[in-house]
This record gives structure tokens, sequence and C-alpha cells, in this order.
């Protein structure tokens, strides 16, 4: 059985159903701009970021440089992955792993094995999915089911994320297909801590299209399991909101 998180109100054919102010005000407290599916071009358009993120290159090292935990989750945070620096493999580490390896079509195991010690040796910032999206955006990778944020023109984090399954479900008499629209869109809107839909629940929702979110999820599985929102992982939930001002781009690829 899938585990499906709620993605705001049913979701229909359009997935544009939006939550009600009584209903938001319940779930937490929210801002509301207008609906923006494709971001207006701004008067002066900042210099895109070059191709590899903006960011200089990583010096190499061996694997044998990452043997311990704390080396290990520098060179994660080096390369901009979502990761506490502590020494400790507790899930802020896993989940950076698994966003690593799916970067680099690797099994998504989240534990360091040696394929990817020797990966990370020589691993490089990512290409942009859209260099010209604006200085300050947030990027969605369907295949690979990892986020890119990026803040003054460089990349900031990369993030695991599990999206729509893009199958029919029936869910206490809702049905509707399972989907992540692709597109151009901006955050319309957030509700901060939780909020209980009819689909589900959701942590810190940034609603980016109607009912569909970036939100925080306790479980977010290695491939997409979602009713079409984003899910990223707690460890990041908790502060992503403050990196991403409302009426931030959204690309979804």
């Amino acid at each position: 059985m899938l585990l499906l998180s709620g993605c705001g109100s049913f979701l229909g054919a359009s997935n544009e159903n939006y939550v009600s102010d009584e209903e938001a005000a319940a779930g937490g407290s929210t801002t509301t701009l207008p609906v923006t599916t494709t971001p207006p071009s701004p008067t002066t358009a900042p210099p895109p970021p070059p191709a590899t993120g903006g960011q200089p290159a990583l010096a190499a090292v061996t694997p044998a440089d990452l043997a311990s935990p704390q080396a290990l989750e520098q060179r994660l945070a080096d390369l901009h992955f979502d990761v506490t620096v502590d020494g400790k493999m507790d899930d802020s580490t896993k989940q950076a792993l698994i966003a690593f390896q799916k970067l680099n079509g690797l099994p998504r195991t989240g534990q360091p094995t040696p394929d990817v010690t020797n990966a990370l040796a020589t691993a490089k910032a990512p290409d942009a999915l859209k260099p010209d999206g604006g200085a300050t955006r947030v990027e969605i990778d369907l295949g690979r089911q990892v986020l890119f944020l990026y803040t003054n023109g460089s990349l900031a984090k990369i993030l695991p994320v599990s999206t729509g399954t893009g199958k029919r479900y029936c869910d206490e008499g809702k049905c509707g297909i399972a989907t992540t629209p692709r597109g151009s869109f901006r955050i319309e809107r957030r509700i901060t801590g939780w909020r209980t839909s009819d689909l589900g629940r959701l942590y810190n929702p940034m609603y980016f299209k109607g009912g569909i979110a970036i939100h925080g999820f306790p479980s977010v599985p290695t491939s997409p399991a979602s009713h079409g929102c984003v899910r990223i992982p707690m460890s990041s939930a908790k502060t992503f909101p403050s990196q991403v001002p409302d009426g931030t781009p959204v690309f979804v690829v």
C-alpha cells in the first residue's frame, strides 16, 4: 500500500482547489497571494548563474578522507546537500546521502557505501535546470526526485523529495490522479506548522499551484509516493520556508 499524504483539498482534474480561510485558520497561520502560473518577466532580469550552479569547484579528496561521519557530512555540506555537520549518522545525514545517490544514479540506500564515497571524492555541483529562472528560485527534478534551492544566483540546498505517483487513487470517497504538475509557478501562500487536509497532514506547506505544496512529512520514500505534493524531509522542512520568500519562482521539470 502506498503511503500518501494530503495536498490541500481534494485533487480533481485541475488540482486547483484552495483551502477556506476558516480551514486555514484551524491548521495554522496563512498568507495568500494571487495565482500566477507563469512568472512575469522582471523589468531588469538578474544575470543567470553559470550552469554549474555558480559554485567554485571543490578540491578532490580520496575516499579514505571521508571515513569519519564528520568528514562525510562536511563533504555533503560543501556540495550543498542539506545536512547537519555534527558527526552523527542521523536522519539528516541519511536524507542527504539519498539525495546524492539520486543525483548520481546510485542505489538509494542512505548509507555511505564504497560507491558513494568514491563518487563523493570527485563530485561537483550539478548543472542548473533553469539557469535563467531568477537569482532566487526552486527547481524540482521529477525524474531524479530532488529539489534545488538557489539564492542570490548560487546553489544553496539540495533536498530529496517524493512527488505524485501519477496513478489514480481513491481515499475516503475522493478520487483523482496523483500528479505533480510540470511547469513554471510561484510560491502563492503558506501555512505555518501542521495542517490536516482531506488527504492527510502537511508540515509548513508552501503552495505553488492551488492545493499542491512543498511540505514536510515524516515519510519521504526514495520514489514518487504522494497525491501530488512535493514532500521534503522533516529535518529540512523546519527551516526551508524561511529561505523561500512568497513569490519565489518554482520550476517543476
